[in-house]
């Protein structure tokens, strides 16, 4: 239990510190203005991390952020060692996060379908 916990607020300081990379520090103009991270998933055994990326623009965008975020790695890992005080610092794995997306496209479709709903009730009263 006190492992778990302890995982969690490393993984929390890893995002605080890769999100003000992303901001401040990476120079890389194929990473999106809009590049955040969502959440972090570090293993029990800190050798990697889980890192989550999403951007609010178009499909081809996410690609290239992910693309030069795997080619600063290298970099990531550096400061995540100067920051973090641990034996091994953790190998960073970047991953699209398509939760927004998908919460966005749902919400799109639910929409749909009570407009539908309205328009078929309307029709049904007028009868």
């Amino acid at each position: 239990m006190m492992r778990y916990s302890r995982v969690n607020r490393i993984s929390e300081e890893i995002k605080k510190i890769v999100s003000n990379l992303i901001m401040n520090e990476l120079k890389d103009p194929r990473i999106s203005k809009l590049t955040s991270v969502t959440h972090v998933e570090t293993t029990g055994d800190l050798r990697y991390t889980n890192i989550y990326i999403s951007t609010f623009s178009n499909n081809s965008d996410e690609d290239e952020t992910i693309e030069a975020l795997n080619k600063a790695k290298g970099y990531i890992r550096k400061e995540l060692g100067k920051h973090l005080k641990l034996r091994y610092t953790p190998e960073p794995i970047f991953k699209l996060d398509k939760s927004i997306k998908q919460g966005v496209y749902m919400s799109k479709l639910i929409e749909k379908v009570n407009k539908n709903d309205s328009k078929l009730q309307e029709v049904e009263d007028d009868d």
